[in-house]
């Protein structure tokens, strides 16, 4: 939702009545929720908050912050990240207070009460295992506070009374006057310190969910600002050592990003979108957990700042353009398990084939679509993802898998919505591709749901698929019915033969760390040693220059290689580009082997997707139609 979107009218009225004196009972009210955090006053990276609700009128409140916030489809418990949770009466006495649970505390003779206090813990110098199911939230969800730099994903530090989530918030973040700040939230108010060493700045959003949707950085930040069509840019990029920069990456986020509105067309849901890159330095208190996390207007990206210009660059279009295109789902097309998001006991919707898988699906088609990158690559992408879904249970149902993701056996499989439900995505779009001619695909099918509801008209979740069905072929039933709802795995072949195309064995593209989507790495986990295994031999580059199989890593490019960080360096190897100078220290029964040179595109045999030597031309035309629509 546009953070911009507000009752500007009260907004002189607001600030007239922010007195202690203010009332909010168990109704919501104009009168905004005051809150703080003051970043001038951090100690042991954690950072003071205070909640000023008003004056209630009912006797005991609850105040909680989330367990689980949108986009994640794991559990986050923010709660187990402040310390020192007070309430203070009006005569300045601490309240009892009992804590229900990790997120929950409740207080009683909230007549008395006049505010919350508590310190906030960041997340990212705490995280042991990266990515989402973790023990820590993911890191885009999380949050920074150290000297240097702020990641405010304001879910970390805000909290909610059940009762008043509808009500108007008014935040205050105070920090040293040197620090760059970006938000996306109406700034309404800035204020500097007599002695000028503090600036307090003051926003303002219209209900909670807008405090957990726009998330903010402070620090030594880099920030360019530009205009794609009529949205405006907000590129705030935070690099510890300098390595990259906003005006390095500009140009990349500009070309993807225009790309992006031309592929979209007529669908335009913000004048504004921001994106905040912060680049991990690779130490042990840094962030593990590599991607994206989507607000409404806006993305938190968490990537290695280790990783080279052109990596980096490959990566955001992959990342962020996943993350853009979420303004038509959930932004534009969404449910009421969305629109009406229970951050301490939330339900799901049945169709992350569609939130998730479909976002995808566009982030890799429209690269071709527009000429970002050739045929093969996108057909590589796309085999990757087969060969990735068919590591994870094939055999389920999606909709059953996306309402109970939280759940065992089903939130193991949650990766699989980038990867089965980008290609169920794929395969709606080449059906409607066939059933009208290349007229329509899966784009258009989305216009017509985002006309039909928008962003402030939830669908209802058991309607959805019969409401795709009668808008477009009884064809899709049978895709949904068996592929979607029910449990048999989906024969591409069949898909790509409507376009002339067909899985096959061949000579394939593939990187130096896999063979066509196979590790080609063992590990002695009691020795601390990691391997190429005998799949090397398959992988022309390793195989040109020599490697056999159990030869032990020692170091690449002058870092030592160990189980600990092997899964941070394999990261950077697997973004190699041709061309590229290394060199790697590899150990062969004691004795120690260097290869110094230059990187060649690596080949193996295995499946890839290829072109029917009897494509019809009717074939070719559905195949243009659905590559290029």
């Amino acid at each position: 939702m546009n953070s911009k979107i507000y009752l500007a009218l009260f907004a002189g009225i607001l600030f007239a009545s922010c007195s202690s004196t203010k009332t909010n009972n168990d109704l919501a009210t104009v009168l905004p929720i005051e809150t703080a955090i003051n970043l001038s006053a951090v100690q042991d990276d954690k950072a003071p908050v205070t909640i000023n609700p008003g004056r209630f009128t009912i006797e005991t409140v609850t105040y909680r912050l989330p367990r689980v916030v949108q986009g994640t489809y794991a559990v986050s418990d923010f709660g187990k990240y402040v310390d020192d949770f007070k309430a203070i009466n009006y005569k300045g006495e601490e309240m009892p207070v009992v804590k229900v649970d990790v997120n929950t505390w409740t207080i009683a003779n909230a007549k008395d009460l006049d505010k919350i206090t508590y310190l906030v813990n960041d997340t990212f110098d705490i995280e042991k295992e990266g990515g989402i199911g973790g023990e820590q939230p993911f890191s885009p969800s999380g949050t920074n506070i150290e000297e240097e730099n702020y990641v405010l994903n304001l879910h970390g530090f805000i909290g909610y009374f059940d009762s008043l989530k509808n009500n108007q918030y008014k935040l205050d973040v105070t920090g040293p006057s040197s620090f760059v700040r970006t938000s996306a939230l109406q700034n309404v108010n800035t204020k500097t310190s007599e002695d000028g060493k503090t600036t307090t700045t003051s926003y303002l959003a219209t209900r909670y969910f807008d405090i957990t949707d726009n998330p903010m950085m402070y620090g030594n930040l880099d920030v360019e600002e530009f205009m794609v069509g009529d949205i405006k840019i907000v590129l705030s990029v935070y690099s510890p050592n300098n390595v990259h920069s906003a005006a390095s990456l500009k140009e990349t986020v500009f070309k993807m990003m225009q790309a992006q509105k031309t592929y979209l067309g007529d669908i335009n849901a913000t004048s504004r979108y921001d994106i905040y890159l912060y680049l991990s330095e690779g130490k042990e208190d840094s962030p593990k957990g590599f991607g994206a996390l989507e607000h409404h207007t806006s993305t938190v990206v968490v990537l290695p700042e280790s990783m080279e210009i052109e990596a980096l660059a490959e990566s955001m279009t992959d990342v962020v353009s996943h993350e853009f295109f979420h303004i038509v789902t959930p932004l534009s097309v969404h449910s009421e398990d969305v629109h009406y998001f229970d951050y301490n006991n939330p339900t799901f919707s049945k169709h992350l084939w569609m939130y998730e898988g479909v976002t995808e699906y566009f982030a890799t088609l429209f690269q071709v679509s527009e000429g970002l990158v050739a045929e093969a690559e996108f057909y590589n992408k796309i085999m990757g993802k087969i060969q990735g879904s068919r590591n994870m249970n094939d055999a389920m149902s999606f909709t059953i898998m996306s309402e109970n993701v939280l759940k065992e056996p089903y939130k193991d499989q949650y990766y699989n919505v980038y990867q089965k439900g980008a290609l169920i995505g794929m395969c709606i779009d080449i059906l409607m591709r066939e059933e009208s001619k290349g007229n329509r695909g899966i784009l258009s099918l989305m216009k017509e749901l985002s006309n039909k509801y928008g962003k402030n008209k939830p669908f209802e979740d058991d309607k959805l698929i019969d409401e795709i069905v009668a808008m477009t072929y009884p064809s899709l039933r049978d895709f949904f019915d068996s592929h979607v709802i029910g449990d048999i795995p989906i024969n591409y072949n069949d898909f790509f033969a409507k376009v002339g195309l067909e899985i096959g064995e061949g000579k394939v593209e593939t990187n130096y760390i896999q063979n066509a989507g196979q590790l080609i790495f063992g590990a002695d986990p009691k020795a601390g040693k990691v391997f190429f295994s005998e799949l090397v031999t398959e992988n022309s580059f390793w195989n040109e220059q020599g490697v056999k199989p159990n030869d032990v890593i020692k170091s690449i490019n002058g870092t030592e290689f160990s189980m600990q960080n092997a899964n941070q360096i394999l990261q950077q190897v697997y973004m190699w580009k041709p061309g590229k100078e290394i060199e790697v220290k590899l150990d062969r029964d004691g004795e120690e082997i260097v290869i110094k040179t230059t990187t060649t595109q690596s080949y193996t045999m295995g499946k890839g997707i290829l072109e029917k030597e009897d494509a019809t031309a009717t074939q070719k035309d559905l195949r243009e139609a659905w590559l290029r629509g």
